[in-house]
C-alpha cells in the first residue's frame, strides 16, 4: 500500500474494514447478527442477508472506515502499553467513567438518526453476541484490549439495524401510488 495514499475507495474502505475486524476476530456475520436480531424485535420478517448487505455497506462509508480503523488501533496501541500516564490504565482496564469509546458508537450509530443511537444503547447496554466477548476479553485476563472495538461494532450493528427498518418503512411507502422516486445519494 502507498503510503502516501490516505484517500480510498469505498471498496477498499469495506475491505480494509473488514481485514482489520478479522484481524480482532470479528466477521461480518457476527455483526450482521445482532442487527438482525436488533430488528428482528420490531419486524419478524427481516431477511438476514439485508442485514448482512447494511453491515458491509456501513463498512464502505467513510466516516466508518475513520472511526473504525482509528479506534482498532487505540485497541492495538493499548495492548503493546505504548501509552503514558494514566491514559493507559484508563484504556486498558476501558473505565466505565471513560466514555470516549461510546462518543465513537454514538457517531457512528447516529448517522442514521436518533433511532441508530437508540438501537446502539440497546445493544451497548445488553452487550450481544460478539459484543459481549470483545467487552470481556480485556477484563477477564487476556491479553486483549477491546475498549473502543466493542462499543464500534456495536454501532455498526445498531446502524444496520436501523438501514434495514428504513428499507423496509421505504418499502412500504412506495405502495402508495402517488410517491415519486427518488434519486439514490447514497
Amino acid at each position: 500500500m502507498n503510503r502516501d495514499k490516505n484517500l480510498f475507495s469505498r471498496p477498499e474502505m469495506l475491505r480494509m474494514n473488514i481485514e482489520i475486524l478479522k484481524k480482532r476476530g470479528v466477521e461480518v456475520s457476527d455483526i450482521a447478527e445482532i442487527a438482525f436480531r436488533q430488528q428482528g424485535k420490531w419486524n419478524p420478517d427481516i431477511a438476514y442477508q439485508d442485514c448482512y448487505d447494511s453491515v458491509e455497506k456501513i463498512l464502505s462509508l467513510r466516516d466508518v472506515f475513520h472511526i473504525l480503523q482509528l479506534g482498532a488501533e487505540i485497541d492495538r496501541l493499548t495492548e503493546a502499553e505504548a501509552f503514558e500516564g494514566p491514559i493507559q490504565e484508563i484504556l486498558a482496564t476501558d473505565l466505565g467513567m471513560f466514555g470516549i469509546d461510546e462518543l465513537f458508537g454514538l457517531e457512528l450509530s447516529g448517522m442514521y438518526g436518533t433511532i441508530g443511537k437508540t438501537n446502539f444503547g440497546d445493544i451497548d447496554v445488553n452487550k450481544p453476541g460478539i459484543v459481549a466477548r470483545l467487552n470481556s476479553d480485556g477484563k477477564e485476563g487476556k491479553p486483549a484490549c477491546h475498549t473502543f472495538l466493542d462499543d464500534i461494532v456495536g454501532a455498526i450493528a445498531a446502524a444496520a439495524s436501523t438501514r434495514v427498518a428504513q428499507m423496509e418503512n421505504e418499502i412500504e411507502a412506495k405502495k402508495d401510488p402517488s410517491i415519486i422516486e427518488e434519486p439514490k445519494l447514497f
